[in-house]
Order: C-alpha cells, then structure tokens, then sequence
C-alpha cells in the first residue's frame, strides 16, 4: 500500500480559511448576543484572532510577504486593545 501524499499548500489553505469562516461567524454570533462586556470583548479578541490567521493564510496563497506585516499589526493593535479593555474591566469592578 503505497499513497502519494502530495498537498498543494494553497488547497489546503483555501480549506483552511472555509474553517476560520465557521468560527468568525460564532465569534460575530458571540459578539453581538454576549451578555456581558467581557464576552463580547473576548469574541472581538477572536474576530481580530481570525483576522490574523486570514493575513498569514493569504500571505501563503499569494506568496507575499507583506500580509505577514499587516498580520503582524493586528496582532500588536489585539494586544494593546486587550491589555487596556482588561485595565477598565478591573477598574469598573472595584467599589468606590
């Protein structure tokens, strides 16, 4: 039993990307239907997660390394907008 397991990395990207396409779709759900601010925060992490992912998938179909760049933004913009909406939620938490 011999298999050629050859995969041409654009299909599987393209395969990949039908999949990041179910999860925005439960993190948008998620976002507008959270009963809380901390919920839909964390389903924008995701959303802004997936748009990551979607700039790296697309570098690899396109073979252009400037996506990784805008991937690579996101991610530092993600970052800094996590670690500040995390900053209010403590502060709107405390008694006064």
């Amino acid at each position: 039993m011999s298999g050629d397991w050859t995969f041409d990395l654009a299909t599987v990207a393209t395969g990949l990307s039908a999949l990041l396409c179910i999860a925005l779709a439960a993190a948008g759900w998620r976002m507008v239907k959270g009963p809380s601010f901390a919920d839909r925060f964390v389903a924008l992490d995701m959303l802004t997660a997936i748009a990551v992912t979607f700039a790296a998938l697309t570098s690899v179909v396109t073979g252009r390394g400037v996506f990784l760049d805008i991937a690579l933004g996101l991610s530092l913009i993600n970052f800094v907008a996590t670690a500040a909406f995390a900053v209010f939620l403590e502060r709107k938490s405390r008694p006064r």
